[in-house]
């Protein structure tokens, strides 16, 4: 009996390892899907999962394959595929795919038994194959199956379209198979290689910035304001001093109606994430993406090997509950989300609270959304909630980085733990006192609605230009904006020769190389981008 004691005979114990090609159909693959179970011998009822390259995971065809044979679709970093021995290496797939065989290497990642090598669509149509699959047998037992017997992690109940991707790797837990399971070798490249999770929009800047009118970084123009300044300046007579972080640690928590014991102040919202790699005991991390690339970075650097739930345009990028697996006990998601821009309802997030997961929702650009409606921070009825926040965005302090933590007292003492001595200079300490307080929240509101405001302005600029195939993901709630638009590398450049910066997408798991970020500036500066991006678009 299967381990939800509902479903009887032989266990869901076989991954099918699929490789596609653009525009390749359901039909193709559950055909080859099909027929390489048939030359193993085995039923349809045997598949736990199909699994892909993350770069893959969004393709319609596969994607409807997957709910159709109703089971999950697994999407693993070409980084993990491509430390896979496989039996059938190809230059050209390792070329486009960043593995040597997308379908062997997704069918054995896990370690197992390979039963049917690679095999080629044929098409009845006589059109050139577009799919690859190959089969592997994984280890049986209560802990080898990530899903359960047949449990569907995507598309439940027919729902299309939400990718549970899946970058891991699951060792036996039961004795080996009589043929022993391909095994990763010892030095291997850096998981999530497919992706530069380290790239962020300051890189688009940094050389010539001074000559570009900068739409990539997401720091609101013309700060920090001059009352910030005369601060933080005013701070510099007292560095001879060793930072005191009680009285910026106490505003903040009086900001959001909690205990001190409740805030630990970091420096800036990324050491946050370093802090939970490497303090929280977690064994099944998963990051909800496309979203800010540093927590799935953290988690890697400390030794974690972590999951994916992959979002979808077709959905517009907003969040499925059910597509997070249920053994999670590390959560990720960014509330407005960078790059979507998607604001997701506290009560769904809320829901994805369970016993023993820590649920960390990352609302750097809450302060950006005005009323910061669906907010968790200051909430302590979500057992397990770690809310992250920034003072970096809205006030103009990148380079001076300070951000804080809030979540139960026993976490942020295990975080303060990981914390080095003094983490947070006296000018920043400064600074977070002033940015909490009663004048600055409300400017912090006034700029919000301003920012709200240049965004409906820049959102309807872009949608005069869709008639040159400019898409916009029009839920945006932050002070960016997410498009697509058709050939976005060479428009990047088209634009950066006109003077403007604008954020490549092709580094967010989850979006390809015809996404762009946009920072949302004042009217005229918009109109003067959207008359560049215009330009650039036809070439003129």
């Amino acid at each position: 009996m299967a381990e939800t004691g509902i479903v009887t005979g032989p266990p869901a114990d076989v991954v099918v390892g699929v490789g596609a090609s653009t525009g390749v159909d359901a039909e193709e693959v559950l055909a080859l899907v099909e027929g390489c179970l048939r030359e193993a011998g085995l039923p349809l009822t045997r598949v736990a999962e199909l699994a892909t390259v993350d770069a893959r995971a969004a393709e319609p065809g596969v994607v409807a394959a997957a709910r159709r044979l109703g089971v999950p679709l697994v999407a693993h970093g070409a980084g993990d595929l491509s430390r896979v021995p496989v039996p059938h290496p190809s230059a050209a797939v390792l070329a486009a795919a960043g593995t040597p065989s997308v379908a062997e290497a997704a069918a054995l990642v896990g370690g197992g038994v390979l039963l049917v090598p690679k095999r080629v669509s044929a098409p009845a149509d006589g059109r050139p194959a577009r799919a690859t699959c190959a089969v592997a047998r994984r280890p049986t037992g209560p802990a080898a199956s990530r899903t359960g017997a047949g449990t569907p992690v995507t598309a439940r109940d027919g729902a299309p379209g939400t990718i549970t991707g899946m970058d891991t790797h699951t060792p036996p837990r039961t004795a080996p198979p009589a043929t022993p399971p391909v095994a990763p070798p010892a030095a291997a490249p850096a998981a999530g290689a497919a992706h530069d999770l380290r790239h962020h929009g300051d890189a688009e800047v940094r050389d010539d910035g001074a000559a570009l009118v900068d739409l990539a970084v997401n720091v609101r123009a013309d700060t920090p304001p001059a009352w910030l300044r005369e601060r933080v300046a005013a701070s510099l007579t007292g560095l001879a001093a060793y930072p005191d972080g009680r009285a910026a640690r106490a505003a903040v928590a009086a900001r959001h109606g909690l205990p001190v014991e409740r805030v630990l102040l970091t420096a800036g919202a990324a050491e946050a994430f370093v802090l939970l790699a490497r303090a929280l005991r977690t064994r099944r991390p998963v990051v909800v993406h496309p979203q800010f690339t540093e927590p799935e970075a953290a988690l890697r650097d400390a030794g974690h090997t972590v999951r994916r739930v992959l979002l979808r345009e077709a959905d517009g990028f907003r969040l499925d509950p059910a597509a997070v697996p249920e053994d999670a006990d590390l959560v990720v998601v960014g509330n407005p989300t960078n790059p979507t821009s998607v604001l997701h309802p506290a009560g769904v997030l809320a829901g994805l609270a369970r016993p023993g997961r820590t649920l960390v929702v990352d609302e750097a650009f809450m302060d950006a959304v005005p009323g910061e409606r669906e907010a968790l921070a200051g909430r302590t009825d979500v057992p397990g909630l770690v809310v992250l926040r920034s003072l970096t965005k809205t006030w103009g302090l990148a380079g001076l980085r300070i951000g804080y933590v809030l979540a139960a007292p026993g976490t942020v003492a295990a975080l303060e733990k990981a914390q080095p001595l003094w983490p947070v200079s006296t000018p920043a300490l400064v600074a977070a006192e002033a940015c909490v307080g009663a004048e600055a929240l409300a400017e912090a509101e006034r700029a919000a609605l301003r920012v709200a405001a240049d965004r409906a302005h820049l959102v309807a600029g872009l949608g005069r230009l869709a008639h040159h195939g400019v898409r916009v993901v029009r839920a945006a709630e932050g002070p960016f904006v997410l498009v697509r638009l058709p050939d976005a590398a060479a428009v990047r450049e088209r634009l950066r020769d006109r003077g403007y910066a604008v954020r490549r997408g092709d580094t967010f798991p989850g979006l390809d190389e015809e996404w762009l970020r946009l920072a949302v500036r004042d009217q005229e500066t918009v109109d003067g981008f959207l008359s560049a991006l215009e330009r650039s678009l036809t070439g003129g």
